[in-house]
């Protein structure tokens, strides 16, 4: 896979952004690359890259969070460390950008300097599980209000469709359809499908372009829907 110096993971609320943007940081970092990963998540306390500093730093990635992460204080602030996300050129930069709209707005005070070094992919997390992206028509609606608030296209789409913990592979293979006719509609290509390391094992030879996944603890803590 090539990489962009700067990748940006974005979708709705539940879509598994996080633990992707958490593993892409480790897949570079494990290529003998630097890397810092930044939570611009103002919106969704419960899911944070914090939550994963342990196995980040252990990884050599450094990690960029608002100050109150993952402590009873959440305030919608991000520190000014994000800023190297675009300023560090020797830095493979990969970000977490919060759920929706509301979230995406905080990209929009660094999407200037991205347009400018024009070395970034952005990707839409897709998951057909979830409500209000069941269809790829609701997840298109999503994406352009994500689009819209942050000033930023899209330049891909990852499918992460799962149940959490009730996930096999008939689930991913399930939604290749969905995926597909995402990557129609919006004109956008598929850069991977994604599967927590198990199920990612089980579709080895029926799916190219599986991205095994290691996920934090709280994701099997998804509520059921």
């Amino acid at each position: 896979m090539e990489h962009k110096r700067l990748t940006l993971f974005a979708g709705h609320y539940g879509s598994g952004k996080t633990n992707i943007a958490v593993n892409y940081a480790l897949m570079l970092a494990k290529e003998g690359k630097k890397v810092c990963i930044g939570d611009l998540d103002i919106v969704n306390p419960y899911f944070r890259t914090k939550d994963s500093a342990a196995r980040l730093e252990a990884a050599g990635v450094d990690l960029i969070s608002p100050q109150y992460a993952n402590t009873n204080v959440d305030l919608p602030a991000l520190p000014a460390e994000a800023y190297r996300l675009v300023q560090d050129k020797q830095c493979y930069a990969v970000a977490d950008i919060g759920g929706d709209d509301r979230g995406a707005y905080a990209l929009g005070r660094y999407v200037p300097a991205i347009l400018q070094e024009q070395n970034y992919r952005m990707v839409f997390v897709a998951n057909f599980c979830r409500p209000l992206t069941r269809t790829p028509e609701e997840a298109l609606e999503v994406m352009r209000e994500i689009e819209s608030a942050c000033g930023l296209a899209f330049t891909h789409i990852a499918n992460n469709t799962n149940l959490g913990k009730e996930t096999t592979a008939e689930t991913v293979l399930s939604s290749l359809d969905c995926a597909k006719q995402l990557s129609a509609i919006s004109g956008l290509p598929i850069l991977f499908h994604s599967a927590e390391t198990q199920v990612a094992k089980a579709l080895e030879g029926k799916l190219e372009s599986v991205f095994s996944l290691q996920l934090q603890d709280k994701y099997f803590d998804i509520p059921e829907t």
